[in-house]
């Protein structure tokens, strides 16, 4: 029986289903009166790679584009997240960040 991405339940499904980046970059445009994204992206100091990377999601809005999306429209980071359609209470860091290496804490 070959299964389906339907098939399979995720933890993050309905972050999956409502989570839509252009609806953030659209309002950014419209908001900040931009013409297209290469305005966008200068706008933001971003190579415009990497709005449309966004675009096409592979590339997730990171934390640091978030902070620089709030310096330029003063939206906080909570109704940014909301135009995107993030709505988790709290990000999930992994187990790895911020921890030393235990060759280095042994040293």
């Amino acid at each position: 029986m070959k299964h389906t991405q339907r098939d399979r339940q995720s933890p993050t499904q309905s972050y999956d289903e409502t989570y839509d980046p252009n609806r953030l970059l659209d309002t950014l445009r419209e908001r900040m009166h931009l013409k297209n994204d290469a305005a966008l992206s200068r706008a933001l100091e971003v190579a415009p790679p990497v709005i449309s990377k966004i675009r096409h999601r592979t590339l997730p809005v990171g934390a640091s584009l978030l902070i620089r999306m709030h310096e330029v429209t003063q939206l906080s980071i909570r109704d940014l997240r909301d135009l995107m359609g993030d709505r988790r209470a709290r990000y999930r860091v992994s187990d790895t960040q911020g921890k030393q290496k235990r060759k280095m804490m042994n040293a």
